[in-house]
């Protein structure tokens, strides 16, 4: 395997790794910012109103996108195997 595909190969798992993280994250980044909003209006600074929404918020995602996720995640990995013979050592 040249450097080149080793790189490739790298890049494009990063990607997939962005692109999997990315709803869920995005998800819990709205809801802690829309709690520290309420936290910061209502002067309420109560360390488990921060943790619980965003908790809640992850499983949603996770329960809505989490077939998506495993499937292009699966996809990606037979595709990466199934590419390793094709490289030349």
């Amino acid at each position: 395997m040249d450097p080149q595909a080793a790189l490739t190969m790298g890049q494009n798992a990063l990607y997939m790794l962005l692109m999997i993280s990315a709803p869920v994250l995005i998800a819990v980044l709205v809801v802690g910012l829309v709690v520290s909003v309420f936290q910061a209006i209502t002067q309420i600074h109560e360390a488990t109103l921060s943790f619980v929404p965003k908790l809640v918020a992850a499983i949603a995602v996770f329960a809505i996108a989490g077939p998506w996720m495993l499937t292009t995640l699966v996809e990606f990995i037979r595709s990466t195997l199934l590419a390793i013979p094709n490289q030349a050592i």
